[in-house]
């Protein structure tokens, strides 16, 4: 399958590639804030990408927007609880800045929102176990992403990769039925900054509707609060009800949506950014 590539520019973290078609800034570093704007506009014209993305200090917002980038999305205390971030693009092509289904994603929006903090709780039963997942499950983990998603913004498909994020700031989750492996979600932690994306939920077709997804969340909260994680955020696919209403009955704050941001489940699609101090 085809992969962006993840790059170490100068102590700032980016990705980039023609899968997504874009520049995204993962992680800026905080003394080279003045070039970045640059620096990642000068990979986007090399490829002709057609979105500029970057997760930022809000202490750079003005410089970012002086270069034609706009701001997306915003989480308060996004860093260490003390500094907010913001989410900036540059569109360069005016066909990715168009979304295509504004009503549909706003519909989205609305009945999510209309559900906050309507918490549902459930119990697994005798042949439900969840599991903190571990190097052995990485070939089944791998499977089930490649059965619910045709495309994603990284290669969880790859069982390496999972084996190797494992290995540095990710921790997987999973619900067990009859011991087969049926639901998964990750929490990627950025420690030094005291935040965690809630990320890569899929749900095996045939288990669907059972609150798999609201049981994950629960735990994976437990266990980013007992390692002292202060802020949790999820980008999710706008355009699903299940994934957006589950954050919103957890209490998550709407931040923004990213237009036509990732390649995900076959093609480009806009994203919601959702946050909660936990």
């Amino acid at each position: 399958m085809l992969r962006d590539q993840v790059v170490n520019i100068a102590g700032s973290l980016i990705q980039h590639g023609p899968f997504n078609d874009r520049v995204y800034l993962m992680k800026a570093a905080p003394d080279n804030l003045e070039e970045l704007p640059s620096i990642v506009q000068g990979i986007a014209q090399e490829n002709n990408y057609s979105k500029i993305f970057s997760r930022v200090p809000a202490s750079a917002k003005e410089h970012f927007l002086s270069m034609g980038h706009v701001e997306e999305a915003f989480i308060p205390g996004f860093f260490n609880g003390s500094e907010d971030a913001v989410f900036m693009a540059r569109y360069l092509s005016p066909e990715r800045l168009e979304e295509q289904d504004p009503n549909e994603i706003a519909t989205v929006l609305e009945t999510s929102l209309s559900k906050f903090n309507e918490l549902k709780g459930m119990e697994l039963s005798n042949d439900e176990e969840f599991v903190v997942c571990c190097e052995e499950d990485v070939l089944e983990m791998a499977e089930l992403y490649r059965q619910v998603f045709p495309s994603y913004p990284f290669p969880i498909h790859d069982a390496s990769y999972l084996l190797r994020t494992m290995s540095e700031d990710f921790v997987y989750f999973g619900i067990r039925e009859k011991g087969v492996l049926v639901a998964v979600s990750s929490c990627e932690m950025d420690e030094v900054n005291s935040n965690v994306e809630m990320t890569d939920f899929a749900t095996m077709p045939g288990s669907r509707g059972k609150g798999y997804s609201y049981y994950l969340l629960d735990e994976m909260e437990k266990n980013m609060r007992d390692k002292g994680i202060k802020t949790a955020y999820t980008i999710a696919r706008a355009r699903s009800y299940g994934i957006n209403t589950v954050f919103s009955r957890h209490s998550y704050i709407y931040a923004g949506t990213l237009i036509n941001n990732t390649n995900i489940s076959g093609g480009i699609e806009s994203m919601n950014v959702w946050y909660k101090k936990i």
